[in-house]
């Protein structure tokens, strides 16, 4: 029996790893048959980008130079820049200590701002970015060290290498979103003709300006991604509020990259499917495994099924406006809520997401249905609209953005996508929103704070703790005035108190009408007091004392007056033991 069942356990493995070499050899002629259509497609290409040498004048051409964009970094949409360029032979592949000494032109010291020319090869695009973009430059030119083969220029007996038949592209090897500067690709020989220049220790300026097409007062712009794309979580999460912000003046479009199961073998005549769990409609329509596991985790159909329902949530809640808030918010809670393996494809965690983002589920169901379904062996027509515009854009990677028709290229980036939208409105009709936020350094904060640029929403302090000038005079002018008014009502308080007290000693003494008696020292005396009772009462007249007198002073002798405090006039006192004693208690 154990034998048996090892002989089953050995059967079903090899079974499994069959399975999985077949789909994925499907796989990769799934997305070979892809790239062939895409790149051999009539695309109509809208440039944004423009290189043009303008010193030394034999260098410059009409209509510039022809180069490639970097698929990261942050293009400046809607400027340019305008500097000399500097070509060093390091390859920067290892850090950003170049020895400025062995520049190209040999000028001495490197101005500020620069652009600076290095070879291509030995490490990936990002990796010589990011260590010139360390090293200080503005704006990097990659020389390309092969030739065209399909270029005029790149004859046969090229000096150099043998030619290259696939065209180079400056894609993000993953680690691309702290660059922050552009980078254009060179075609070789024009590459070399800057750098022999650049050798003989000539100057080279050259101006890279960034554009996109602005013909009226509305921009259109498109967003390619495909659920769960790890790298179109930023501008998912985050762009919602710029989207709302710019209203009905820009009109939003997403889009979902997915490939023809027909084109790439996975459908058959007989209506089979080859790609098994990688497809829908019986492998009509297909998405990679975004976890790469065959048997467990997200499916490539679960990838399908989720497009095909944000494709009907859009078209009841965004094709109008085309701002879609119930659709971002259904996003929003879908990442939050449903993006995990475990309740990606969970009838009931999608349920959840729809009553949190206010989104009628039953239409939902029956537009996903009516669409042509996921099951039967039959065609989807929103997921056939979504195949044939991913042809008619040329769409490769996702996420891939389009500002009026141009590709907005460079790091898909909340930021980044929103410069070049401003960018797009003809001249004078811009949003005041753009006027206010688009040379932010955090463009969300700005215009989630009404337009305001460098203050954080909903605080006037930064995530590290720093105040502004404005919070921290205000805040000290409070203090000022709490302190100086409890300080004024403290000394009034005080001087009320001692005021109670002079006049509880002065209540100790009451004031006696004149007795008229004549021998009396006191005898037509103003202010007369008479003894405390504490002391008076029970007391008989002292020898010495008249009987006008007896228990009796002069406010004088009290030391009321004069300044002589506790001190009597001699006259008045004489010799009286009671009213010394008065006196000197």
């Amino acid at each position: 029996v154990s034998s048996s069942h090892q002989q089953i356990h050995l059967r079903n493995t090899r079974q499994k790893k069959k399975e999985t070499m077949m789909i994925s050899r499907t796989t990769m002629l799934a997305t070979a048959g892809l790239l062939a259509a895409l790149l051999t497609s009539n695309v109509d290409a809208v440039g944004t980008t423009k290189l043009q040498v303008q010193i030394p004048q034999s260098l410059k051409k009409e209509s510039g130079y022809d180069h490639r964009n970097a698929l990261f970094g942050m293009l400046p949409y809607g400027g340019s820049i305008q500097q000399q360029v500097y070509y060093t032979e390091n390859n920067l592949c290892t850090d950003s200590n170049i020895d400025k000494t062995k520049l190209f032109p040999h000028t001495g010291e490197v101005e500020t701002p620069f652009i600076l020319m290095v070879d291509r090869g030995e490490c990936t695009f990002v990796t010589k970015v990011r260590n010139a973009q360390h090293f200080g430059a503005a704006a990097v030119l990659i020389a390309d060290d092969k030739c065209q083969c399909e270029r005029a220029n790149c004859a046969p007996g090229y000096p150099g290498q043998m030619c290259e038949s696939v065209e180079p592209m400056m894609a993000d090897d993953g680690s691309g979103l702290d660059i922050g500067v552009p980078s254009f690709l060179l075609f070789k020989e024009d590459a070399d003709a800057i750098k022999d220049v650049l050798k003989q220790d000539q100057v080279v300026r050259v101006e890279m300006s960034f554009s996109v097409p602005n013909p009226d007062d509305r921009v259109e712009y498109d967003f390619w991604t495909r659920p769960g794309d790890r790298n179109s979580v930023s501008f998912m999460s985050d762009f919602k509020e710029l989207a709302v912000a710019l209203d009905k003046r820009a009109f939003f479009t997403p889009h979902y990259a997915i490939y023809d199961g027909n084109a790439a073998g996975c459908h058959t005549a007989d209506g089979q499917n080859q790609c098994m769990t990688l497809c829908t409609n019986h492998g009509r329509y297909c998405a990679n495994d975004p976890d790469d596991d065959l048997y467990s985790g997200v499916s490539g159909a679960d990838v399908v099924t989720e497009s095909l329902r944000r494709i009907c949530i859009w078209s009841h809640y965004g094709s109008v406006d085309g701002i879609g808030l119930n659709w971002w918010n259904y996003v929003y809670e879908f990442m939050k809520r449903c993006n995990d393996p475990d309740y990606f494809n969970s009838p009931d965690c999608i349920k959840d997401a729809y009553s949190h983002a206010g989104i009628d589920g039953t239409k939902i169901d029956t537009c996903m249905k009516d669409s042509g379904g996921l099951e039967d062996d039959t065609n989807n027509n929103k997921l056939d609209t979504e195949i044939r515009a991913q042809r008619e854009k040329g769409v490769v990677l996702v996420p891939t953005s389009f500002v009026n028709e141009a590709q907005v290229r460079g790091a898909m980036s909340p930021g980044n996508i929103f410069e070049a939208i401003c960018s797009g409105y003809s001249e004078g009709t811009k949003p005041d929103i753009c006027t206010q936020c688009d040379k932010c350094p955090n463009i969300r904060d700005c215009v989630v704070s009404g337009g305001t640029c460098g203050v954080s929403p909903g605080k006037q302090a930064d995530a590290a703790g720093k105040v502004s000038t404005h919070t921290f005079a205000s805040s000290m002018f409070l203090l000022i005035c709490l302190f100086s008014g409890a300080g004024y009502w403290y000394y009034n308080r005080t001087r009320e108190e001692m005021r109670e007290q002079v006049r509880g000693i002065l209540a100790e003494y009451m004031p006696l009408e004149d007795n008229g008696d004549e021998g009396s020292p006191t005898n037509g005396a103003r202010g007369n007091f008479m003894m405390p009772r504490s002391m008076g009462s029970g007391m008989a007249p002292q020898p010495g004392m008249g009987g006008g007198d007896s228990g009796m002073m002069h406010s004088q002798d009290m030391g009321f007056a004069g300044g002589n405090s506790g001190m009597s006039h001699g006259s008045s006192v004489g010799g009286d033991p009671m009213r010394s004693s008065l006196m000197s208690s």
